[in-house]
Order: structure tokens, then sequence, then C-alpha cells
């Protein structure tokens, strides 16, 4: 298991690497230095009493949607320009003269929208002199610090892009357009929310950045530490037990911190050095921790910033999104638990030594706590305490927020009379397992404000803002009070110095939040450019002409042509640009050729499969930046880091392909109980069997063609009624004027297919199918209505009006296509009979493995013996 390693990197090292990546690596010194220590401050407390409700109330300081998100962009610019050095000779002790002048016109030149506002609203599409020479001079302030706080690629991209807007008479063949002015550019990159102050600029501001803060604070107040702790004690002494710690604490951590980075680096320091102390090697104990900390932004119910553009593209709640989430997430976490434990089989590894004995009873509640997480408690939060407020209506709140407030006191005066959990060294002599209970203990009350996030979130359907920010705001309280009241439960005396202790994490988790910030926000105003140019030229014509081309109209070739292109534009993009660009460029094209063949994908997963390929952009080489954090850990090279979690990270590649021909793995359209638990059962054993196959084990080494076998068993499970459509259509075709009587009958929230006769974005007629929610209404017109969809009757039904930003417009359909056929569940047997071969194959394969083992273990014995 020995392979040659580099010497590992030391913790500034580790911090320098995670700050070069998402907070600047300027450490200026003095006045300076406390300088941008204010204004980030400033920034996370502006963003506090935006969100609050204290402005509304006290009518002080009202500041809407647009004014907010010039302000968020002053505040990164300043953040940007004097956090992240031009270039690597640039000085990193102090902030040049040069860069503070670019600071302050990137302040000027937005602060100008909010100084002459009401002036601009007035003259919307008639800008002046003034007009364009501010908005030029901060479109090229902003590409720079697009360059310097998330890299070239993004700004190359969004360069490109303005150049393709002025270039387009002078463009060949089907990039020609008609081009822009100046002023037109300007207007609608700068002046107005078409662009750059658009919808993923606002997400960032009313959003994100209430997530990065409360993982911030989690950290600071030692959630951080706590939730690595508890992973390990709960699986130190299983097979392979420190990279099992590391899988579930990355799951655990992934709220804390919406970056693979710095994700790979909080839970890799401890657990990378354990895994190379047990036997992985520094280039698997690597890969591991990386495709973990990568994975983290999957986990519900907070995941990455571009979950949160998810739920405002495709037009859905974010709680709608965590739903959808849900099983992809347990799925790819539990394949890597699966993955790591095949490793430790294949090197014969062993768990660590605990440092107490527990008794079967201790035995069988650290295994039964294996399968818990944060997505059990958003179940437990949701229909365990969620009946409250059926029940006691608008109190149901302050009644659960006196709980938790009880709850937290209690929790805090039972941890004041245990011990504080110890800073273990993983790089000590000996390395044992501390006891399951008493690691526990120290830190449940950092569960509350989860529990506040979740209940905001999923019961009280607040916005995802709003939640986050009570979850903050209890969270803010627990920072202050928590080492006080330890103190007094303790009868300790200082109480003053802990008080201080608190504000002092308080606010270094306010600087941290805000830094971490600066190149979401960057990046999202960055991604507007694009945004706004494809709104413009009409680029998204172009596209789909060339991938349909490229691709031949189909639909697979298609979706890995849009995954190549979510790895390409990932080398030099955070996830969230990334989506951003590819979601708007190639999302509406997946849809619509889906539509063409026959296949009514949801809206939702076409974003997740973008969503998730952005995300496996971090871990490929060559610039995987989650790839270089792990192997500066683990002393391994970073390539071949990479590319170990790459091959690793397969099985999250293989979700989006499968989810996109089978939503019912995002828990969309799945029916009653039975069919809910055969989609969970027939997942997971289809992604344990993809997982045996890839990595050439299941008992034990696979043969050829028990590779070949567990890789159709795969298939099979995860879409059964594959096998079934060969012999039996799903749906029939009913004649066109049942549209009515069809979305009557339907279930609420059950999906509506039909076909219909459209022109496509090349003015060319073609048939497509499409699908609609069903809400609740009167009758089926009023719920076509809900949904965006006017009928005019009379012979074939023809669509009389979309309503904009609805369901229908968001799947492409326009007044005057027309209605040619409604689509109807066949009545035919369960597509789930397929599955019984399926099983049936695999536990003979699993006979097969289970004999050559004990033979190839009674053939160890005798040679042993002998």
């Amino acid at each position: 298991m020995s392979d040659s390693t580099a010497p590992t990197a030391s913790r500034e090292a580790l911090e320098n690497l995670v700050a070069e990546a998402d907070t600047g690596a300027r450490k200026p010194s003095g006045p300076v230095k406390r300088l941008i220590f204010i204004i980030a401050l400033c920034w996370a407390l502006f963003q506090l009493w935006y969100a609050s409700p204290l402005p509304y109330l006290l009518n002080v300081g009202v500041v809407n949607d647009g004014q907010a998100r010039v302000i968020h962009l002053c505040f990164a610019f300043l953040l940007a320009f004097t956090s992240f050095p031009a270039f690597k000779r640039s000085p990193r002790d102090r902030v040049p003269v040069t860069d503070w002048i670019l600071a302050g016109l990137g302040i000027v030149s937005a602060g100008y929208l909010l100084l002459f506002y009401r002036e601009l609203s007035q003259r919307s599409g008639l800008p002046t002199t003034p007009d364009v020479v501010v908005s030029v001079i901060g479109v090229l302030l902003l590409l720079e610090a697009a360059r310097r706080a998330v890299g070239p690629a993004l700004a190359v991209i969004a360069a490109l892009m303005l150049f393709y807007m002025f270039a387009g008479p002078w463009m060949p063949g089907l990039m020609a357009h008609k081009g822009t002015s100046l002023a037109r550019a300007s207007s609608q990159m700068w002046l107005t929310s078409e662009g750059i102050f658009g919808v993923a600029l606002g997400v960032s501001t009313n959003v994100v950045f209430f997530f990065v803060l409360f993982g911030s604070l989690l950290e600071k107040a030692g959630a951080g530490n706590y939730f690595i702790q508890l992973a390990f004690a709960l699986l130190g002494t299983f097979r392979g037990g420190p990279a099992k710690a590391g899988v579930v604490a990355s799951g655990m951590t992934g709220m804390i911190s919406g970056s693979s980075v710095a994700n790979t680096v909080t839970t890799g320091t401890f657990t990378i050095p354990l895994m190379r102390r047990v036997g992985y090697s520094a280039v698997k104990a690597g890969a591991i921790e990386c495709a973990a900390g990568v994975n983290g932004q999957l986990m519900p119910p907070v995941m990455g910033a571009a979950a949160f553009l998810i739920a405002e593209y495709v037009g859905i709640t974010y709680a709608e999104v965590v739903k959808h989430a849900f099983v992809p997430a347990f799925l790819t976490y539990g394949a890597l638990f699966y993955i790591v434990d095949i490793e430790a089989a294949k090197a014969g590894l062993r768990g660590l030594p605990r440092s107490a004995a527990g008794s079967i009873y201790h035995s069988f509640l650290r295994g039964l706590m294996t399968i818990c997480g944060i997505i059990v408690l958003s179940g437990i939060v949701y229909w365990g305490i969620g009946w409250t407020k059926d029940l006691f209506g608008d109190a149901a709140s302050w009644l659960i927020g006196a709980a938790a407030v009880a709850a937290y006191i209690g929790l805090v005066r039972y941890k004041a009379r245990h011990p504080d959990l110890p800073q273990d060294d993983p790089s000590k002599a000996i390395v044992k397992v501390p006891d399951f209970f008493e690691t526990a203990r120290t830190g449940l009350h950092y569960m509350l404000p989860v529990v506040v996030l979740i209940w905001c979130l999923m019961v009280e359907q607040l916005s995802p803002g709003l939640s986050a920010f009570w979850g903050t705001v209890f969270l803010i309280f627990i920072m202050l009070t928590q080492r006080p009241l330890v103190a007094i439960f303790r009868k300790e005396g200082e109480l003053a110095g802990h008080v201080r202790e608190g504000f002092h994490d308080l606010a270094s988790a306010l600087e941290s939040a805000s830094r971490n910030m600066t190149s979401v926000g960057i990046a999202t105003a960055a991604a507007g450019i694009i945004v706004g140019t494809v709104a413009l030229t009409g680029i998204g014509l172009v596209m789909t002409e060339i991938v349909e081309s490229a691709s031949g109209g189909s639909l697979i070739i298609m979706l890995i042509l849009t995954a190549f292109i979510c790895l390409l534009l990932g080398i030099g993009m955070p996830t969230t640009a990334n989506y951003v660009v590819v979601a708007t460029l190639m999302a509406p094209v997946v849809v619509e050729i889906a539509q063409q063949n026959d296949l009514a994908v949801p809206l939702v997963a076409v974003h997740m499969f973008v969503f998730y390929f952005g995300l496996m952009a971090d871990v490929h080489p060559p610039v995987g930046l989650a790839a270089y954090a792990a192997a500066a850990i683990s002393g391994a090279d970073p390539i071949k880091t990479g590319l170990q979690g790459f091959w690793y990270e397969i099985r999250t590649g293989l979700l989006p392909f499968i989810f996109i021909f089978n939503s019912e793995l995002l828990l969309i359209d799945v029916g009653g109980p039975f069919n809910l638990a055969m989609v969970l059962v027939c997942s997971i054993v289809a992604m344990g069997c993809f997982v045996a196959a890839t990595q050439n084990w299941l008992l034990t080494r696979n043969r050829w063609y028990e590779t070949v076998l567990l890789l159709l068993i795969c298939f099979t499970l995860f879409r059964p009624g594959y096998w079934l459509d060969r012999f039996e259509a799903p749906f029939n075709a009913h004649p066109a004027g049942e549209i009515l009587a069809v979305a009557g009958s339907l279930p609420e929230n059950e999906t509506l297919r039909f076909r219909v006769m459209s022109q496509n974005r090349a003015g060319e007629d073609v048939e497509k199918t499409v699908r609609l929610t069903m809400k609740a209404g009167k009758d089926g017109a009023d719920r076509l209505r809900s949904a965006g969809l006017g009928l005019a009757q009379g012979g074939e039904p023809m669509v009389q009006t979309v309503r904009f930003g609805s369901e229908a417009a968001k799947y492409g359909l326009a007044a005057g296509d027309t209605i040619t056929a409604v689509l109807v569940k066949a009545d035919r047997p369960s597509r789930y009979w397929a599955s019984i071969p399926a099983f049936l194959l695999l536990a003979v394969i699993v006979l097969l493995q289970l004999r050559r083992r004990n033979r190839s273990g009674t053939h160890a014995a005798i040679a042993a013996m002998a």
C-alpha cells in the first residue's frame, strides 16, 4: 500500500490554499487590516438588517431588492480589490494605491445607480452619456474583479460574450445577429435588472449570503470540530473507520461550508492522517476526502449556493428542491461509504481501538446512528413537530422558539457537567477512538439552530433567506451565551471574559462570511453578463442548432455534451458561476430536445443535472481545487489524487443521467407508499451494484462477467420500466379534446402530459411532449390556468395564452401552439416486475462470490498452518 508522497502541507499552507480559493490571499497588517475587517463586518451587518423585519417595523432604513443588489456588489467590489492581489508578484502584505482606486471606482459605478435611482427608472431604455460612461467603467471593473476573485475563465467567457454582442453583424453563418449599440448594451448590462443586477446577483443578495453566514457562525461556535469528532467516534472502530468518518463528517459539515475546498480542508486535516495511519495510501486517502468534501454541497437541507438558483430559475420553493435532492444525496453518500468499505476490504484494513469498551446495547445504538444525519433531522422536524403548526396555528412558532431556548439551556447545563471535547491530534503515535456518548453530549445544542432553520424552511414555508436569518439569530444567541452559561453552571468566575470571547467569535464569523461571499457575489454578477447577452442576442438559438447538429438529435449524446461542457467550464469557475452559465445556455436546449424525443423531462431534473456535473469539476484534474487541497494534506500527487477522486465520483455522475429518464429518483410522480418503497430499495441496490462493478469488488474480486451482470442489474433497477416499455407503451394517446377532462381528474400535484404542435427556436414545426403539474382547482381549465396555460376550444384545442414566468412558459409553450393528443397512463403490469429477475441474478452473484471467498479463506488458513 505504500506510495511515494510529497511532504504534507502545514496548517498555515492549507489556510493559505483556502484563502486563495475563497477569501483572498492578501494579508495586510495595521490600520489597513482593521479597515478591511470593518468593511467585511459592515457588509454582514447590512445583510442582517436587510433580511430582518426591523426596517418595516421601525419604518427606518427600508431597502428594496434592486438597491440591496447594488449595495451587495459595492461591498463585493471593495473586498475583491483589497483582498485579492492582481498578479502573483503583487504585494500580499499591503494594498497598492491602484487597488484602492479601482475599489473606489467600483463603488462609484454601482453607487451611481443608488444616487440616481429615480431618474434612471424614469428614462429606462434611454441612457445618457454619463449613464453609458459609468456602465462601461462598471462592466470593465467587474471583469477585472472576476479575474482576481473567481479566476480567468469566467472573465474570459464574459468578455467573449460582450465581444459577440457587438460583433454580431460580422459573425459567420448561424453566429450572426444584428448587433447592438453601446447605449443599448449599457442599459442591458448595468442600468436594468436584465444583466449584471439580475436573478443570479439577487439570489446571492437575498439567499446565499445568509446561508454562508449561518455556516460561518456554526463553525466558529465549535460545531465543525464537534461534527468531525462525532463522526469519528461513531465509525472509527469499523473497517476503514477513519475514511467512513470522513464521509459522514463531510456530509454533516456540508451545511457549514458552501466551498468544496474549505469542506475538504476542514474534515481532511483530521481524517486524512488517520486514513494514512490505518493503511490507506496517500492518493486514496486524499481522493476519498476530496470526493466527500465536494459532495457536501449535495446534502439537504442546506445545499450549495447553486441550489438556491435552481429554486429561482425553475420557479419552485427551496423546500421542493430539498425534497428532490433527498434520494440522490443519500445515494451518493451511501455509495461513497460503500467505496470506502471496499477499499478497506481490498487492503485487509481494520478499525482503530476504542478508548473505552462499550456494551452490546451501545454498539447497537452506534450502528443505528450510522444511518442518521442531517437528512433524518429534517424528517424529525417536519413530521415530528410539524403537527404543532396545524394544532396551534401562528402560535406554534412562538411555542417552538420557547421550547428551543429551554432545550438549549438544558443541553448546555448537561454539557457543563462533563469535560469539554478535547482537540485530538491524529499525528500522535497512538490514536484511539473516543467514546461516542461522551463525544455526543458535548455539542447536542449545535443541532438546535439547524432545527430552527428546518422548521422555518419546511414547516413555516418561509423564504430560504428569511429562514436562514432566523436560524442565524438563534445561532448568534448561542455564540454569545454558551460560554457564560457553562461558566455559571460550573460555578466559574470571569463571566466578562467569556462574554468578550463570544463577541470576538461573533465578529470573526461575520468577517469570515463576508470574505467568503466576495467571490460568490462577483461570480454571480459576472454571470449576469452571460445571461444578459443570451437575452439580447438570441445566442440560445445558436446553441440549440449547434448541439442538435452535433448530437444528431440524440438525447443521450446531447446529455454527454452538456456534462462535458460543465466539466470543461468548471476548470476555471466555481460551481455557482458554472451552473448559471450552463443552465442559461444548455438547460432550455436539453428540455427542447427531450420533448422532441417524446420524453417530458421535469425542468428541475435538467437543472439538477447541470448542478451535479458542475460540482464534479472541483475534483477532476488539472484544476480540481478540492483535489489539490486533499493532496496538500496527504502529501500525494494532486493529479493522481484528482484522477482517483474523479473515479470515485463516477457514481455521482451516473445519477444525473438516471433522473433525466426516471424522475421518481427525484420523488416526482412516485405514486403510493409501495412505489416509494420500491424506488428507495431499487435505487439503493442499483447504486451498490454500480459501485461494485466500477470498483471490481462485491464480496471479493469480480470475474469479468460478474461486472457486466452487475451493470445490467444496475440499469434494470434504476430504469425498471425500460424492458416493459419495449413491449407496451407507458402512455396511451387520447384525443386532444379530452385534455380538460383529464386535467380535472388527476390527483393534486400529479403530472399532465400532452403532445403539442409547436415551433422550435429555429422556427420549424415540431411535435413535442410537454408536462405540467396539476395543482388544486375547481375544474380542468382552472388547473391549467394555474400552470399558466389558457386554451381556446374548438376542434383541436389551441394555446391561447401563456402566463409569463409560469411553468407552461418555462417548458416552451407559446400562443398558437396546437394540442394534438393528451397522454394517459396505460393500464399495464407494474414495471417493478422487472426487478425480480434482477434481484435473483444478484443473489446468484452473491452466492458465487461467497463460495469463492470462503474457499480462498480456507486455502489461506491451511497455508498459514503449514
